[in-house]
């Protein structure tokens, strides 16, 4: 997800200064993904200059309100109603580390696959627990449960990897 659909959801619920897009932001997204407030304002800065957003009068603090525009709001809609799919994902590492371990031919792919199965399985733990904790908040359980289907999703792919590498024995 780019960061400016991130911060035009957010606005689309009423004017906020970049202190308060940020930790708005960490907060939908289960604190999983923390911002750098220079790339808040960075991104504010691009938003304006697009037509997106604009700048209301500053807070009694002096801060810098930022409000939707028209346009923002048609953005954050097409976003919204614009499926994810496959390619518009980044690469994954794992992927990639397990087939050059498998071409390297020297590494053992076998203990490549346990360190991450462990690695993974506690991961898995760690999640479990945070989602007990966040019973109240709806957007973090949501991520916290993605992140827990990621997990397991990423244990079945490499129960199927030790069974191809045990075939190809």
């Amino acid at each position: 997800m780019p960061v400016r659909h991130g911060l035009l959801a957010l606005l689309s619920g009423g004017p906020r200064h970049g202190y308060q897009l940020r930790a708005e932001f960490e907060a939908s997204t289960g604190a999983i993904w923390p911002l750098n407030i220079g790339q808040v304002y960075t991104t504010l800065s691009r938003l304006e200059r697009d037509g997106l957003v604009e700048q209301e009068e500053s807070d009694e603090q002096g801060r810098v309100v930022y409000t939707i525009t028209a346009a923002g709001r048609e953005e954050t809609a097409r976003w919204f109603g614009t499926p994810v799919v496959q390619s518009d994902r980044p690469r994954d590492e794992l992927v990639i580390k397990l087939a050059m371990a498998v071409a390297a031919k020297e590494v053992n792919v076998a203990e490549v696959v346990h360190r991450q199965r462990t690695a993974t399985m506690q991961a898995l733990q760690q999640l479990t627990v945070a989602k007990r904790a966040a019973a109240e908040d709806t957007a973090r359980r949501l991520v916290l449960d993605s992140m827990i289907f990621q997990a397991e999703a990423e244990q079945r792919w490499l129960d199927h990897c030790e069974a191809v590498l045990k075939e190809e024995r």
